[in-house]
């Protein structure tokens, strides 16, 4: 079933509020600002309304690149086998050089979380880590926030096939849509407004945890024992953020969470993850690490474990962490009851940690430190960063202090 077929399953009017969130509350997006649009072929309707939205609010050139399962997976059936060492570079150096002339970025996710799963591990390794390494330039312009970027969802088929095999397609699309408008607050007569005060609530989360300046954070519950030191001189966010164009925007909808860095060095301990991670096209579940001064020494999962190795194998920063973040078991995506094998819901349904990458604005004024200065102070460098699922109901943080001594943070998943 294509994409203009499952059109008439998804509320259009709460699809063009999506659309609407996605720029005024995601991007905010500025008179006569550039847009940058990755989308999959299936999310077509939902291009068409942001690009009417984005020129409605001024903006100077949308463009947008797709994606396609099929012609994808032709590659892996198909390409000769250099062709997995290999990226579009010229691709993401052109998208490097529009957002470094404030080009905003917007993603939109909802691929089908098991596309790779039946292909050769080895050759999902190789192209990504081709890709990440071609992407970095671009990467660094929104993991270092130099621009205003956002992160939505469509109800792809594929994926809503993968999420609810049971159901007919167009009622699994259906149930899906619903749970992605939920998720993302347009399912209400004002959702600009109900963003408004989503993010003044994760802003007072955020200026706790600011307030108490914990050295560490320990996490307990079953098949875990972990503490996460967290940087010198780090910040927490939630919600919306100022990127250093000055624009305030909204990364991730949904969001849940408040997130920091964590101190590259500093984390100890053994983690059991309590959800899947879905990466790349591919199912990693039951992941089992265990940390030695702050690097990864031993990694094991009961579905995609070489595909996890592999990853961890990137380079360097891929082994250590560049994000810890809160949410409680009660957040609306958790009580939802509804796995979506994708990070972007998942992760606000759960405590959970990145590997790789950090964000430069999760530290005292980081925008005005340089890299060198970032890794001073614990900062984490990658070509990656995948966040994966470490929270629950059975999961204790405690925040500690400087001092040794420690503080309830969360007791049994929720905010203490």
């Amino acid at each position: 079933m294509d994409a203009t077929s499952t059109k008439s399953l998804i509320d259009p009017v709460k699809l063009e509020k999506l659309a609407e969130v996605a720029v005024k509350v995601g991007l905010r997006l500025e008179r006569g600002q550039d847009l940058v649009i990755t989308a999959p072929i299936a999310a077509l309707p939902l291009v068409r309304l942001i690009t009417k939205h984005a020129y409605m609010a001024g903006a100077g050139l949308v463009t947008t690149f797709y994606s396609d399962e099929e012609t994808t997976l032709a590659r892996y059936q198909y390409a000769p086998d250099d062709s997995f060492d290999r990226a579009s570079g010229w691709l993401y150096d052109g998208m490097a050089k529009a957002y470094a002339g404030n080009a905003a970025r917007l993603a939109i996710s909802g691929d089908n979380p098991m596309m790779l799963a039946a292909q050769d591990p080895a050759k999902v390794a190789r192209a990504n880590k081709a890709n990440s390494i071609a992407y970095k330039p671009a990467l660094e312009k929104i993991s270092n926030f130099d621009i205003n970027w956002n992160i939505i969802s469509y109800p792809n088929p594929a994926w809503a096939r993968q999420m609810f095999p049971d159901l007919a397609e167009d009622v699994a699309v259906g149930k899906l849509a619903d749970a992605i408008f939920a998720a993302s607050r347009v399912d209400v007569a004002d959702p600009v407004a109900a963003w408004a005060e989503h993010n003044a609530n994760l802003r007072k989360r955020s200026s706790w945890l600011n307030g108490e300046r914990f050295s560490a954070l320990r996490f307990t519950g079953p098949g875990t024992d972990l503490t996460v030191g967290l940087a010198d001189g780090h910040e927490w966010h939630g919600g919306a953020s100022t990127a250093k164009n000055g624009i305030t925007c909204n990364p991730n909808i949904p969001t849940e969470e408040v997130f920091t860095t964590p101190h590259a060095l500093r984390v100890e301990g053994h983690v059991s993850s309590t959800k899947p991670l879905s990466h790349q096209g591919t199912l990693i579940d039951n992941i089992q690490v265990r940390f030695e001064g702050g690097r990864i020494v031993e990694a094991k999962a009961s579905k995609g474990e070489e595909v996890l190795n592999k990853v961890l194998d990137t380079d360097e920063g891929a082994r250590r962490l560049g994000e810890v973040a809160l949410v409680p078991h009660s957040s609306p995506i958790s009580a939802s009851g509804i796995l979506f094998y994708n990070t972007l819901f998942d992760e606000n349904a759960s405590c959970h940690i990145a590997l790789g990458q950090c964000y430069s604005k999760c530290f005292l004024d980081g925008a005005s430190l340089s890299q060198e200065q970032i890794k001073a102070q614990g900062g984490n460098s990658s070509l990656i960063h995948i966040d994966w699922m470490i929270g629950s109901d059975k999961v204790d943080i405690d925040g500690i202090l400087p001092n040794g001594g420690s503080v309830a943070v969360m007791r049994q998943g929720e905010w203490a």
